[in-house]
């Protein structure tokens, strides 16, 4: 199923797994032409759809694109209207959840959810460093609230590990996600969450932001705790940055999404 969001994602039946390299791909390939000159959002049925000149929206599978909010669709109906003469996917990544969720997630929600109840088997801020004391430090003070919240919020208590050695966590506390995971299966809800997982590492830090606990800019920089360490003992160069770029891009587009169906 991972496979399946990113190829849906990239709009086309094969591409690499990795983002990054998906996104360097699809740069590689001339953008297409803008079409349309108006952008509206209208009421279809129980949802709102997006249209182009009149025309609705349509996924690349051809499914039409219609949105449970009228503010979720206005995301999508923004991403269109900020293009200019050529179409770029990479700075639609609204759009470009939504058309996975709808080719993708709505067929097997089932499959996404188990791949990020996977993720808190082994989530990131479980894993904590040995040393230096000072990043050891910074990782307890923006991870540790996510397990207290963890345990508050869900009933699950999660086991920590130093280093890279696997911790196996108690069955009780992945039900406890699973639980929580199976009350949100709704499709375009279920891509972002998983978009955020996949970018954080953490499938809890996907449920704190997703239940108002914590904020996208927070989470983001909660899950960068060890790549800001490095950056700041290191550098970062052009490649690095704008791998981060399209990233971060990508999750707060699936934190827009997110707020944008309540």
């Amino acid at each position: 199923m991972r496979e399946l969001l990113t190829d849906l994602e990239a709009g086309r039946q094969l591409s690499d797994p990795d983002p990054v390299r998906r996104a360097q791909n699809q740069m590689k390939s001339a953008a297409a032409r803008r079409f349309y000159k108006t952008v509206t959002v209208e009421r279809e049925g129980d949802g709102f759809s997006v249209l182009l000149d009149g025309r609705v929206v349509k996924t690349p599978s051809g499914n039409a694109v219609i949105l449970p909010t009228e503010k979720a669709a206005r995301l999508v109906a923004e991403e269109f209207d900020s293009q200019g003469d050529r179409i770029d996917p990479l700075t639609m990544p609204v759009t470009r959840l939504v058309n996975t969720a709808i080719d993708g997630v709505a067929a097997d929600t089932q499959a996404v959810l188990e791949d990020i109840l996977r993720f808190s088997s082994s989530d990131l801020v479980c894993y904590r460093a040995e040393s230096p004391d000072a990043l050891v430090a910074r990782q307890a003070e923006a991870w540790d609230p996510v397990l207290d919240w963890a345990r508050a919020a869900l009933g699950a208590r999660f086991f920590l590990a130093e280093g890279v050695m696997h911790v196996e966590q108690p069955r009780e506390a992945i039900g406890a996600v699973g639980l929580h995971l199976r009350q949100r299966e709704d499709a375009f809800r279920l891509a972002a969450l998983h978009v955020i997982t996949a970018i954080t590492g953490s499938a809890l830090l996907a449920l704190m932001f997703e239940a108002g606990a914590l904020d996208a800019e927070a989470a983001w920089n909660a899950a960068h705790v060890d790549e800001d360490w490095n950056i700041e003992h290191w550098g970062l160069d052009a490649e690095a940055a704008a791998r981060r770029t399209a990233r971060k891009r990508d999750m707060i587009g699936a934190a827009a999404l997110i707020e944008a169906l309540h």
